[in-house]
């Protein structure tokens, strides 16, 4: 009797092929969403979809893998922006210290930048899922048209609409990273030594301050504008009194204070006032620099988005 061999053809696309590509999904998935839990959510769901397909007709595992995850985030920004109508004050980006896949190159470092993710929240989901794919990691026309299910001209138009709206919102001449890390020293040093005049020369006059805090700490639910009120408000932070009641009501010990670490870290690639207690990050304030003055300031106080941030060790 004769026995014919039974050849078991392996999959050549394994594990390894996913795992090579993991980072760059997940640099997508959280430029396209602002949250780095809900981009691993969908990293992870695009792997499943992965193991499970029929990879036999994948010639380009990475456009596939990216199609995939980029589809997974549009979806998931737009049930995100419908729970967070609901939300208590202004919703911020969710930021990171160690920066997503793809950030290695300095133009795919400045699309992760806190004060541009804010900015992306004011674009339709698939206006910032076009942006982030042309913009910051350069896929033609073509490509980002498969990937969102419209056509070429349809693509271009969504594109051109998302550049005009972010540079209006953000001018091209904001300034470099080693003078925003001066004037974000500068910052620190006027706020804590109650130095009014001082930080106020630093804003101009139509600076804003957006906080979030979810509701879970102390910070204004609405938008301060103008340097006066905003110098006041920062001014004011800083003293160890209200200090204290900040960090009781983000859920610190009555003595946080007295362990208490203030000082300018990295954070989305840029430099940020991170104030921690023993490793733990309680707040985080972001200058958005324009014209040699800070036109905005983000301060996030959300305990919840503070899982991500690395305190810089105490010097």
């Amino acid at each position: 009797m004769s026995h014919k061999t039974r050849v078991i053809r392996l999959p050549v696309m394994t594990t390894d092929v996913f795992e090579t590509h993991r980072p760059l999904l997940n640099g997508v998935a959280y430029r396209i969403l602002g949250t780095a839990s809900d981009a691993e959510d969908i990293v992870q769901e695009a792997w499943l979809r992965w193991a499970s397909a029929d990879r036999t007709g994948v010639d380009d595992p990475r456009a596939y893998l990216v199609t995939v995850t980029s589809r997974l985030a549009i979806d998931r920004l737009r049930s995100a922006r419908v729970r967070r109508e609901s939300y208590v004050g202004d919703w911020l980006p969710e930021p990171v210290t160690e920066l997503p896949g793809g950030a290695e190159h300095a133009e795919l470092a400045d699309s992760v930048e806190f004060a541009l993710m804010v900015v992306l929240e004011t674009l339709s989901p698939l206006e910032r899922a076009v942006f982030v794919l042309r913009e910051a990691f350069q896929m033609p026309y073509a490509e980002i048209a498969e990937v969102i299910g419209r056509g070429e001209a349809a693509t271009r138009q969504l594109a051109r609409r998302a550049r005009e709206h972010v540079r209006r919102r953000r001018p091209r001449f904001e300034a470099d990273r080693a003078f925003r890390r001066r004037m974000t020293e500068r910052f620190l040093q006027a706020c804590l030594e109650g130095d009014m005049d001082g930080l106020t020369a630093l804003l101009t006059d139509d600076v804003t301050l957006v906080s979030d805090s979810g509701g879970k700490a102390r910070a204004p639910l609405r938008v301060l504008s103008g340097a006066d009120k905003v110098g006041r408000f920062l001014t004011a932070l800083t003293q160890p009194r209200n200090t204290e009641r900040f960090l009781r009501s983000a859920g610190l010990e009555e003595d946080a204070t007295e362990r208490l670490w203030v000082g300018v870290g990295e954070v989305n690639g840029g430099p940020a006032v991170i104030i921690s207690v023993e490793g733990r990050t309680a707040a985080m304030v972001v200058l958005d620099v324009v014209d040699d003055r800070v036109r905005h300031v983000y301060l996030l106080v959300n305990p919840d988005k503070m899982s991500r941030l690395r305190a810089p060790e105490p010097s």
